[in-house]
């Protein structure tokens, strides 16, 4: 969990994302969660990792998103992997199921926050990866890494 900013606290991110996928372009969506889901998320207790998403029926569900069961929960409590629906915009949810059919989209969670007490999900549109790109990628940060140790160490001189 990080600190609030701006009235933002993120909970949960999912950093294979950015690295698996090339990202296109990311919206913001409510979350539908029941009473014990929200005060899970609300302690921290969620995990976005091999989370996906979906458009069925003109709704965009959320597939595989961890969130572990309230401790204080008793028989009320909800099944941790349940496909919960997401929230957006009609016109968003037409884009996004128009982008989505063609060859090589996906719908991808990067970040689950608080904002304004309620629960969001950063959603992307995504395209996959190639191993080469990834290699790539992670050259150029650690050629970064060594420019900027490469500075610092001028900086002590």
């Amino acid at each position: 969990m990080s600190k609030a900013k701006n009235g933002v606290k993120t909970l949960a991110q999912n950093r294979k994302a950015r690295h698996d996928y090339h990202i296109e372009d990311v919206y913001e969506a409510g979350i539908a969660l029941t009473g014990t889901e929200i005060k899970s998320v609300r302690a921290g207790r969620v995990q976005l990792k091999d989370s996906f998403a979906r458009i069925h029926n003109g709704e965009v569900l959320l597939y595989n998103m961890h969130i572990s069961p309230y401790e204080q929960g008793n028989r009320y409590n909800h099944e941790p992997e349940r496909t919960r629906k997401l929230l957006l915009h009609r016109l968003e949810i037409l884009k996004l199921n128009g982008l989505t059919r063609e060859k090589g989209y996906s719908l991808v969670p990067l970040s689950l926050y608080l904002k304004g007490g309620w629960a969001k999900v950063e959603l992307a549109l995504v395209k996959g990866k190639k191993n080469y790109d990834k290699r790539e990628d992670i050259k150029k940060r650690d050629a970064q890494r060594e420019v900027e140790r490469a500075l610092r160490e001028r900086q002590k001189v």
